[in-house]
Order: structure tokens, then C-alpha cells, then sequence
């Protein structure tokens, strides 16, 4: 009898509060979710930079010895990783754009948009290595 008392003496949340908690875990997720992506977006970015980096070592290395920047990826000593559109994860298509005695240009295309925006972002580096972002994501 005393334990019947007890429950019916208990009281729960209601509908509305439980509504009122759900809308504003709504709201919550809704304004935090823009901000992950762009850390995310960041985060990949620094993938570009690391691999045009590399290039610009390697780059500056076969200068030493030839007194060229070579065209080639391979030539310099660059192993692409296939890319995420072949199911591996390389996120970037590395390319050399130009290369002569007096400098070169190399470039990281993004193959996935990031933030599903239609534009794929583009990273380039050159014989200075100066890294430029020439279409932002």
C-alpha cells in the first residue's frame, strides 16, 4: 500500500518540457554543425599544404643536380597516393603547372568539395615557396 502511494506521488516531465528540451538541442545542433564543417574543411585543407610543401623540397633538391625544376612528379622523387575518387585517401590531384630554369608552379586540385558548395578548392606553391590559395572552398 505504501509503495503504491510512493509512485503515484511521482511526478515525470511533461510533453511540452520534453518539446521544449528538443527544440533547443535543435537549435543548439543547428548552430554548431556550420562551425564542425568548417574545421573539418580546414583540416583538409593542410592536406594540399603538406603535399605542395613536399614537392618544393624535392623540387628544390633536383634544381641542386640538374639546375631545372623538372615537369615530372615522378622525376623529383613524388608519390601521388591514388586519390579518394579510387577509394584511397588522397583528397588532392598534384600537378606541376610550369617549370623552367627560373621557377615553377605546382598545384593541388581538390577532387571532393568539401562543403558541398559546387567549388573545389585549389592550392598552389612556386619556387619561392609561396603557398596561395587560388580558389577557396
Amino acid at each position: 500500500m505504501l509503495l503504491k502511494k510512493f509512485i503515484q506521488n511521482q511526478s515525470g516531465f511533461s510533453l511540452t518540457e520534453l518539446l521544449v528540451v528538443i527544440v533547443i538541442i535543435g537549435i543548439l545542433a543547428a548552430l554548431a554543425i556550420p562551425k564542425f564543417l568548417r574545421v573539418i574543411t580546414r583540416a583538409k585543407t593542410t592536406e594540399a599544404k603538406l603535399m605542395l610543401k613536399q614537392v618544393y623540397n624535392l623540387q628544390e633538391s633536383y634544381y641542386l643536380e640538374h639546375d631545372v625544376y623538372s615537369k615530372d612528379l615522378t622525376a623529383i622523387g613524388f608519390e601521388h597516393e591514388k586519390l579518394i575518387t579510387d577509394g584511397v585517401p588522397a583528397r588532392y590531384k598534384i600537378e606541376i603547372k610550369e617549370a623552367s630554369s627560373t621557377g615553377f608552379i605546382a598545384t593541388a586540385t581538390a577532387v571532393v568539395d568539401f562543403d558541398k558548395d559546387g567549388v573545389m578548392n585549389v592550392w598552389s606553391i612556386n619556387q619561392d615557396g609561396v603557398l596561395k590559395e587560388e580558389i577557396p572552398d
